[in-house]
């Protein structure tokens, strides 16, 4: 709440007071225009009993506020006595109730527990089972991977060797028409003895992947 009008008035005399001047040859006294602090004194006079109302009202309505609340204070004792009373009353039921209510909270307590209990060991099942089954499906397919190998790698043998062999023959052939396109090579041969040897074609099978790739 604000200040009231009748603080507003005596403060407004206070600064009307410091505003005038000062009487000369006095620090103390001062010249104040009489008609003007007497229309503040009269408008102080005229609001006095209508504040002194209004604080006799607010005073009442705190009285009356004080009231109520002892009402309600009373109250509320009385019936926190009636309820004191009703709770000894049934202390009996109470401690039957509660004893029922642990009874219910440890027996939920017990079946969660069990159902997280079985639903790990239904998950641990399961993982083992995967793990059986990945295993399994690994064995196999290393068992045919090792097969397809050994069936590869003897097949490569065998086209190894057989193309070992039509290289030799083509040699063989290239040498004997080589004699007959160029016979004085021959005589040439047959006179410096083993002077002069063809040169042997060597095979080298990891040159002739590598030349086939």
């Amino acid at each position: 709440m604000g200040a009231s009008r009748i603080e507003q008035l005596i403060e407004d005399i206070y600064e009307f007071v410091e505003s005038c001047r000062m009487q000369p040859l006095s620090s103390t006294k001062v010249i104040v225009p009489k008609d003007e602090l007497y229309d503040l004194l009269d408008e102080l006079r005229l609001r006095t009993p209508d504040e002194i109302k209004r604080y006799q009202k607010i005073i009442a309505n705190r009285d009356a506020i004080l009231s109520d609340a002892e009402e309600k204070a009373e109250s509320i004792l009385a019936q926190t006595r009636e309820k004191a009373k009703q709770l000894l009353n049934e202390h009996e039921i109470m401690q039957q109730a509660y004893y029922e209510a642990n009874e219910m909270i440890m027996q939920a307590s017990q079946e969660a527990d069990r159902i997280r209990s079985d639903a790990q060991r239904e998950a641990d099942q399961i993982r083992t089972g995967a793990l059986v089954y990945s295993n399994d499906v690994l064995t196999e397919v290393e068992r045919t991977l090792a097969n397809a190998y050994d069936n590869a790698l003897t097949r490569y043998d065998s086209f190894i060797g057989a193309l070992k062999g039509n290289l030799e023959i083509v040699g063989h052939n290239k040498r004997e028409l080589h004699e007959q396109l160029y016979p004085q090579d021959k005589t040439m041969e047959d006179s410096q003895g083993d002077v002069y040897q063809e040169e042997e074609f060597e095979f080298d099978e990891n040159t002739f992947l590598d030349d086939i790739n």
